[in-house]
């Protein structure tokens, strides 16, 4: 068979964009020899850099208002028509990644059935949130068919391997952008109080938006050993945690950043659940979730501003010492 040049359109999150990897790698192993490229949103290209088998990173300027937004889709759309890509595929479920998707003028144009422009596509497939499908698994049935692969690559990301640490240290990634899916400031600072006593440097991972946040912690625990970092790439906090004993997150990207590099992972679940499928990958991982009975949670699939009915016990009711049982059989 002749080598193809293939596109994956996933222009959403950080998350998103990292569980869709496991596409391409998918595609990869199936098909050496294709031409692979993706596109995303600005802001997700830098964990592709220096990739070693995409021929293409495409980028779309989400920011801005319609009369910035949608000029930018049109010009991405023309530079990828120009492309003459044999296949494209799309996980995203928007209604811009479709007339994308149909732009490209692709002979194969793949997405799922409740995708609002599934008419444009020339094949779709089942999706759904059946209890406990991962979402790779339910990407994967994008490329199921042209594949013979029944279980889809992990997702990956390749940071560079220069990128040096000394000591032992873990990471805590506790910022997300939804409130709901945020474990209460207070109780991380009474995590590193209580890992005081460890030889053990705790380094607070976020971006600049989440610098207040990552300080405030800093400032209010006693361990004598935090780093604050909300300087690093995507790529280089990655690399971190390739190289960290464990990382500690909530349901929100840094949790798929350490998936992505196999880092040992614990993941505290607030609002949401697991069985939504996005759990941890890692060879080493562990959940973390109220044990009491709840009959508000999950309140969505994604997290919320603020806990609907104001008293948000999927958080609070989950304690220190339970995170720590959890970490100390990681």
């Amino acid at each position: 068979m002749p080598a193809r040049k293939v596109l994956f359109i996933q222009t959403a999150f950080i998350g998103d964009a990292i569980l869709a990897s496991a596409l391409w790698e998918t595609w990869h192993a199936a098909f050496p020899l294709d031409e692979v490229h993706i596109c995303v949103r600005k802001g997700n290209e830098g964990m592709f850099e220096d990739h070693p088998f995409l021929a293409g990173v495409h980028v779309w300027d989400k920011k801005g208002g319609l009369l910035t937004r949608y000029p930018s889709l049109n010009r991405l759309a023309r530079t990828l028509r120009r492309e003459r890509f044999d296949a494209v595929f799309t996980p995203h479920r928007h209604a811009s990644s479709g007339w994308l998707t149909w732009r490209t003028g692709a002979p194969i144009r793949v997405g799922f059935h409740v995708h609002p422009l599934r008419r444009l596509f020339t094949h779709t497939v089942p999706h759904g949130f059946e209890e406990g499908l991962h979402e790779i698994e339910r990407n994967h049935r994008l490329v199921q068919g042209w594949t013979d692969d029944q279980l889809p690559q992990l997702p990956r990301l390749y940071p560079a391997d220069d990128v040096a640490s000394s000591g032992d240290f873990a990471v805590l990634a506790p910022a997300s952008q939804w409130a709901t899916k945020q474990w209460p400031v207070g109780r991380w600072i009474e995590l590193c109080d209580a890992l005081r006593d460890e030889v053990l440097e705790l380094r607070l991972l976020g971006g600049p938006g989440d610098l207040t946040l990552l300080e405030h912690i800093a400032k209010g625990t006693s361990h004598p050993r935090t780093v604050v970092q909300a300087n690093l790439s995507l790529l280089e906090s990655a690399a971190t945690m390739a190289q960290a004993l464990w990382v500690l997150t909530n349901d929100s990207g840094p949790l798929h950043l350490a998936s992505a590099v196999n880092a040992p992972t614990v993941a505290v679940y607030c609002s949401t659940v697991p069985s939504f499928g996005f759990g941890p990958l890692s060879t080493r991982s562990r959940v973390v979730e109220s044990t009491e009975s709840l009959p508000c949670r999950p309140c969505g699939l994604h997290g919320k501003t603020s806990c609907p009915l104001g008293h948000f016990t999927c958080g609070s009711s989950i304690t220190v010492d339970h995170v720590l049982g959890v970490l100390h059989v990681l």
